[in-house]
């Protein structure tokens, strides 16, 4: 038996959850949520909980019943907290600023780098080499951060670029001058 599948959700006040066969609509409020599960994963609401229960033993519902809880929870935890990824640049001239919707990114390019933010996704820059992405979905956010990283991934030399908040960069020695 799954572990994490096993776990019951609980659900907080002022969260509201629907199924619709295998549609779960869970409404906060911070938004609302809507995803299809896989069919077979059996979703119980009781009163405050959630229980996630699979059909049978087969390898398919095993491997499903602990991933179909964690995208449940991640839900509920969404619409009623929400979820952040901070990033930060480091390198000499690397800054952010914001301007509207718009986040431009000087990161040692020709030209600066606009970022407009999907749908749902809101960044926000709390200091010139900071970076606060934040929204209501896991996934989206995740998303968005690692193509912000992307654009400068922090390299092994001098660990110049874009970085995770508390993201550790393995070092490497430079060249040695000749004996």
């Amino acid at each position: 038996m799954s572990r994490i599948g096993r776990k019951p959700i609980e659900i907080p006040s002022g969260v509201e959850v629907s199924q619709n066969g295998n549609v779960l609509t869970v409404k906060g409020p911070k938004g609302t949520l809507t995803r299809e599960l896989h069919k077979d994963m059996i979703i119980k609401v009781e009163e405050n909980t959630l229980i996630i229960e699979r059909p049978s033993e087969n390898k398919l519902h095993r491997s499903l019943h602990g991933t179909t809880r964690s995208v449940v929870n991640n839900m509920v935890e969404g619409v009623s907290k929400g979820f952040e990824k901070n990033l930060e640049l480091v390198g000499v001239g690397y800054r952010a600023a914001k301007a509207g919707d718009k986040v431009t990114l000087s990161l040692g390019f020709s030209h600066p780098v606009e970022i407009l933010p999907e749908e749902g996704i809101e960044i926000e820059v709390p200091a010139q080499t900071k970076l606060t992405i934040k929204g209501i979905n896991k996934e989206q956010v995740g998303q968005v951060a690692a193509k912000i990283r992307s654009l400068r991934e922090p390299e092994p030399y001098k660990g110049k670029g874009i970085k995770y908040e508390g993201e550790v960069i393995r070092r490497k020695v430079g060249k040695t001058g000749k004996k």
